[in-house]
């Protein structure tokens, strides 16, 4: 969630396929799949694209991504955690679905310590506030965006990837940090947002910074926050929230897991060809292209980190009174 983050791109490095004593062709599984909670085009589904490119022939013969969209990516996480234990079906899902949903949502088809086993960390990003065609030039930030919503009330609207995700919590603390009334609308995945936003349907999407670099290079949209503790390299000219007086950070991660029934050699295994996976230089070159920092990490070091921002972000929820309803 936090600055805690950075240790991550560090951690369990150097650990591969030799060190499990693995050679780069050794194959077990004929097919595997990389099941996601959002449609084709979001982060989530991205990342699962090119690391199955880079797993396919080596952790199996066919890897295929699998896209389960719906209730903010619970649906793949349920899926998954009901899975077979051969290591054939893996979950590749963002931090919040595992960290933060236990307290936005009051009830869960999963329990995330206990139905899943980490395998690896894949990657970081911030998220950000995007505005499009229906907000005028004039509007360049926070403030300058509620101002205008409070004057336009009937397009005072923002679009999210679902109710109790990280980007609606952000402009939930926004709103109530301001006193503001941006409306929420829930969408099944940033990615169909910000269509939305593309044609003047919703205002502005709160979601993972990568997921509008396109069409902010292509002057069809415009960044006015961005999540992170500092500036994000990525769109350096975009102020923090918390440089424009909205004392909060937040920043998403994305995790491969395995249902919690599977043996530990094959956790490990996993691990290894991930880890494998995300230290070629063409993936995180590729992943960067949509605002990604590509980080590995062993199963305990995400098994630490999954923890540690769970209990953060308990803390957080039960200090402003967030619920999915909010």
């Amino acid at each position: 969630m936090f600055d805690r983050r950075q240790f991550l791109s560090r951690t369990g490095a150097g650990v591969g396929l030799a060190a499990l004593g693995l050679p780069a062709s050794a194959q077990s599984l004929e097919s595997a799949k990389i099941v996601v909670g959002f449609v084709p085009g979001g982060i989530s589904d991205i990342v699962a694209r090119r690391v199955a490119d880079k797993l396919r022939g080596q952790y199996a013969g066919s890897v295929v991504v699998e896209n389960k969209p719906g209730a903010a990516g619970q649906i793949a996480v349920t899926q998954v955690k009901d899975s077979t234990t051969d290591g054939s079906s893996l979950l590749l899902t963002h931090s919040s679905a595992l960290s933060m949903y236990p307290y936005t949502y009051a009830r869960l088809p999963y329990r995330p310590m206990e139905d899943l086993l980490p395998v690896s960390l894949t990657c970081h990003t911030n998220h950000a506030l995007c505005v499009g065609p229906l907000v005028p030039a004039s509007v360049k930030n926070v403030k300058d965006f509620l101002a205008w919503a409070k004057a336009n009330p009937d397009k005072a609207n923002y679009g999210s990837p679902g109710p109790g995700s990280m980007p609606h919590l952000i402009m939930t603390v926004v709103n109530k940090l301001s006193g503001s009334d941006v409306q929420h609308i829930t969408y099944r995945g940033t990615a169909a947002a910000i269509t939305d936003m593309l044609g003047s349907q919703v205002s502005a999407v709160s979601g993972p910074v990568g997921n509008f670099l396109p069409y902010v290079r292509a002057g069809k949209a415009r960044l006015i926050a961005i999540s992170g503790l500092g500036r994000s390299s990525f769109v350096p000219d975009t102020a923090t929230y918390r440089q424009q007086g909205y004392p909060m950070t937040a920043r998403e991660w994305y995790g491969i897991f395995l249902p919690s029934r599977t043996k530990p050699e094959i956790v490990r295994r996993a691990s290894a060809y991930m880890q494998t996976a995300l230290a070629d230089p063409a993936l995180v070159s590729s992943l960067a292209q949509s605002g990604l920092e590509v980080a590995s990490s062993t199963p305990a070091a995400l098994t630490a980190m999954l923890e540690a921002d769970t209990q953060e972000w308990k803390r957080l929820i039960k200090q402003i009174g967030f619920n999915a309803e909010s």
